[in-house]
């Protein structure tokens, strides 16, 4: 089972490379980051679901997560 910075990590892999062939930055290069910091970049990547298609806020629906 994946421990919740891995599951951060494909998380905002995904996120990254959404609509592209591969990730803006290399995915190795956050496994560097707190916990913190990756939720912060997750959290990022997700405030763009404004200023997308519905079907694109529809597949971002996926890494949200509800408390």
């Amino acid at each position: 089972m994946k421990n919740e910075k891995e599951v951060l990590l494909d998380e905002i892999e995904k996120l990254m490379a959404y609509g592209r062939e591969d990730s803006t930055i290399n995915p190795t290069l956050l496994e560097y980051l707190e916990i913190s910091d990756l939720n912060s970049i997750k959290a990022k990547l997700l405030e763009r679901v404004g200023t997308l298609s519905q079907s694109d806020k529809e597949w971002l629906e996926q890494f949200k997560m509800y408390k």
